[in-house]
């Protein structure tokens, strides 16, 4: 629909007498007004066209159009409302009075370009000029400059109305849509737009199934089908009224009911479709519409239209028995009596409650009246334009045109020649007359800033089904925190699957595409929606490991203290004397350091407790280590003693064992402190062992360091082992050897497996290992070098033992008349006890024997 001004020059230049043969006799405008410069406009007064046959042998027939549109109408006495207020207006256009030739279109394309070629009056081209402004024209192709360079239009392009749309699909969390569209340009190029933005927003498409009213009835049952089917509980109709109506004569027939519809402008304030109760089925439904206005004084105007003011206009007669439903050609009933007044009619054309497009009449002809009246002022302060220019210069006047009208917008047009797109967001609501009510529920402006476009009233929504409820319109369902989308294979982005985020990864927000890993000191939770900090593993006091260590560390320790204590208190006794009592003792002191030493690894490694651990285990077992080794020499170096001439004990006397204890340990001490100095032992997060937790570990520093201080220790242990061994078969009377290469052996076999199970033993389970080690290596020399020699030292005749074996063994036959088993398990256990015993100690009581008689130097 457009609107078309030409200019007479105000020198009063006649009509032309030629008209063009092969346009043939011009069309007459329905509805005019000669003034001083006229507008001339094309509406559709009617909406369809009878379709002739023509045989292409004489000239065709004039078209003839039925069904008389009251809403065209109105549009059309709200253009000369326009023009008589702006011919009333003392400040534009002053002195110069606006006319109107106003034709029909009859819905028909070829009919409006036959309209616009054949004006009654053709002037020469330098005295007018042709500018468009469309009230309703809509289509985003209409702004490409290049090919229409002198179209502007009062209503906003369908590229932001399609951007809209996708903005309000987005905002209710729709991704699974349905479109049904005109197969016209309205339509093709509407949905090309929605479509372009809603693949950025991630919103796919069902089905798009193309309409057109004049389609067979196969294609709307077929469209009918394709909605049933589908899965989609949204369907966008971006479809001219006059197309949709035939649809919905179909669906309304198949009873579809649970669809939310979203509508386009062109039909989403329709009166005749609100008010039709077989389309209640559109209740809930929801579309922008063109803004709506109040226009003071329009209906007075609109009820004061009288066929008499022109008793031969056809148009108006026409007007009068649509509106009245009479015929002027019945004198009886039901004929039309020229008394009847508008004024009391309710309906399509007096209803002034939605001027949402006749306001875009009213603005049209505003904004042609301004730029003529900047032209006429310009021509004639003859500064700025030119008569002859006036052509060429009218489209950079209507460009640069902005005023305001008395409704409050602002009215101007950009580089494209649209205006600002500023829509109502409606809603289709029951009242109780079965019809329905068209409610705003929120707006959409292009002019403020992008993330205040679209503004909704949710809560005052009414959905399809008159459901309070938000409708849910997805292909699948949304994947929650924790889970991606991954999308099914063959089908459109919004058909996926969730897939759980692996170890380690997250995702915080619903529908992600991917989980994203968590940092390195961070792990994924149970639900994999939060990154946490990992679980810090060490060896705790708490843990029950740690626990049971530190008992065995506190019973060794608790051991080594009673034996002390008994060897102090015998240390007068031979056993005693006889076993080197000072290297014992410090051997018992080491021992001690021995099992505190292990507490050292139990807890939470800091600096000073890495630095220490790692020392004071190997200056302790090397302590240790030196006391067994002098033990063993003094065993070698006793044996030797005993032949004939020998005084090799002076030199190694003592305080000789004492000073290679002192020297020995010292080279260890030595060792260590140029590991501390250079590189030492520091705590350290190990993050690459397990990927869900944090090893919190000492860092050894210099492995150079580490593994000097267990080479040392261990060659040491070999040393001794190797000399206890050769001292092995020295007489049973004189053989603690023996012990002391049982003791070794267990040592070095100990720290022989400790080395592979420390190297493969994970997290805490390394610590313990270690821990283990000291202790079976601690508890070994313990046991075997310390328990025998205190038993004796407990038993002031060892000889008891074998007496208390046989008197157990004897009392058998005291008890066995009347508890022969319970006595049978004594006398064994008594007799196994008294073995076990006496094998152990046998060489010391042998030794004892010896002491006594004074055979021992």
């Amino acid at each position: 629909i457009i609107f078309y001004i030409y200019i007479f020059l105000l020198v009063g230049a006649g009509p032309s007498a030629q008209v063009c043969s092969l346009l043939g006799q011009p069309a007459l405008p329905l509805l005019s007004a000669q003034k001083d410069i006229n507008i001339g406009a094309i509406f559709s007064f009617h909406r369809s066209a009878l379709l002739k046959m023509h045989p292409f042998t004489s000239e065709p027939e004039p078209t003839t159009c039925i069904s008389f549109n009251l809403r065209e109408f109105k549009f059309a006495q709200t253009l000369i409302f326009a023009i008589e207020e702006i011919n009333n207006n003392t400040q534009l256009l002053p002195g110069v009075s606006l006319g109107y030739k106003i034709y029909d279109s009859c819905s028909s394309i070829a009919l409006t370009i036959l309209s616009v070629k054949k004006k009654e009056n053709i002037f020469d081209i330098l005295c007018i000029f042709f500018l468009q402004i469309s009230h309703f024209a809509t289509c985003a192709c209409l702004s490409n400059r290049n090919i229409y360079p002198s179209f502007f239009r009062t209503i906003p392009s369908d590229y932001y109305q399609s951007r809209a749309l996708v903005q309000l699909v987005k905002h209710f969390g729709w991704t699974w849509v349905g479109m049904v569209r005109s197969r016209s340009d309205y339509g093709n190029n509407g949905i090309a737009a929605f479509e372009e933005a809603a693949k950025q927003e991630g919103i796919c498409i069902e089905y798009s199934e193309a309409i057109f009213k004049t389609d067979p009835q196969d294609q709307f049952l077929k469209t009918v089908e394709v909605i049933k089917k589908g899965t989609a509980r949204v369907v966008l109709a971006f479809i001219a009224l006059g197309d949709f109506v035939p649809l919905l004569k179909v669906i309304s027939q198949h009873n579809i009911t649970g669809i939310q519809w979203v509508g386009s402008e062109s039909w989403i304030t329709s009166r005749t479709l609100a008010e039709t109760k077989e389309y209640s089925f559109l209740s809930g439904a929801v579309g922008f519409a063109i803004a709506n206005a109040k226009l003071v004084g329009l209906r007075e105007f609109l009820v004061n239209v009288h066929r008499d003011q022109e008793p031969n206009n056809e148009l108006l007669k026409e007007f009068w028995e649509t509106a009245f439903h009479c015929s002027f050609r019945n004198s009886g009933s039901g004929g039309c009596t020229g008394s009847e007044r508008l004024a009391e009619l309710q309906n399509e054309y007096t209803d002034v409650s939605e001027l949402r497009i006749a306001n875009k009449v009213y603005t049209a002809v505003y904004a042609i009246a301004h730029t003529l009246h900047n032209i006429l002022k310009d021509i004639k302060s003859s500064t700025k334009i030119k008569i002859m220019d006036l052509s060429s210069q009218v489209l950079e006047y209507i460009g640069g045109v902005k005023f305001t009208i008395k409704t409050g917008e602002e009215i101007f047009f950009d580089a494209s020649g649209d205006p600002v797109a500023r829509y109502d967001l409606v809603n289709w609501q029951p009242v109780q007359d079965g019809s329905l009510q068209f409610k705003n529920v929120g707006f959409y402006d292009s002019s403020l800033p992008s993330e205040q476009h679209l503004q909704v009233n949710q809560e005052h929504v009414l959905w399809a089904g008159d459901s309070g409820q938000l409708p849910v319109s997805v292909c699948s369902e949304s994947c929650p925190p924790g889970t991606r989308k991954a999308v099914q294979k063959g089908r459109p982005v919004c058909c996926y699957d969730c897939i759980p985020c692996g170890e380690g990864e997250i995702s915080n927000g619903t529908d992600s595409s991917d989980c994203f890993p968590c940092d390195l000191e961070y792990w994924s939770n149970e639900s994999k929606d939060r990154c946490v900090l990992k679980v810090i593993e060490f060896l705790s006091y708490t843990e029950i490991m740690g626990m049971v260590l530190c008992i065995f560390s506190f019973i060794g320790l608790l051991l080594t203290i009673i034996v002390s204590l008994l060897f102090y208190l015998h240390k007068e006794t031979p056993i005693v004397r006889a076993n080197n009592s000072e290297l014992s003792f410090l051997l018992l002191f080491s021992l001690t350091l021995c099992f505190l030493c292990s507490l050292t690894f139990i807890g939470r490694p800091t600096e000073w407790s890495c630095m220490l651990r790692h020392t004071a285990f190997g200056i302790t077992f090397v302590l240790c280590i030196s006391c067994i080794l002098g033990k063993t020499i003094v065993v070698l170096m006793a044996f030797k003693a005993t032949l004939p001439g020998s005084n090799v004990m002076k030199w190694f006397g003592p305080l000789q064992q004492q000073l290679s204890v002192v020297f020995l340990t010292l080279i260890q001490m030595i060792i260590c402190v140029l590991w501390l100095t250079i590189s030492p032992p520091f705590p350290y997060m190990n993050l690459s062992y397990y990927r869900e937790r944090i090893i919190l570990e000492c860092n050894v520093g210099s492995a150079l360091g580490f593994w000097a201080v267990l080479g040392y220790t261990g060659l040491l242990s070999i040393l001794c082992f190797v000399l206890a061994f050769l001292a092995r078969k020295l007489p049973d009377n004189f053989n603690e050897a023996k012990f002391i290469t049982f003791s070794m052996l267990i040592f070095c076999a100990v720290w022989l497996t400790f080395i592979p199970a420390y190297v493969s033993s994970p997290g805490k389970f390394t610590v313990a290992v270690e821990i283990f080690a000291i202790l079976a290596s601690s508890f070994g020399l313990l046991f075997c070098i310390f328990s025998p020699k205190s038993l004796l030292s407990l038993l002031s005749d060892p000889l008891v033992l074998l007496s208390t074996g046989c008197g157990g063994f004897c009392s058998v036959d005291r008890v066995s008349t009347r508890h022969s088993g319970l006595s049978v398990t004594i006398s064994i256990t008594a007799v196994l006890w008294t073995c076990i015993m006496y094998f152990l100690i046998k060489n010391d009581i042998d030794f004892l024997q010896l002491t006594k008689n004074g055979n021992l130097h």
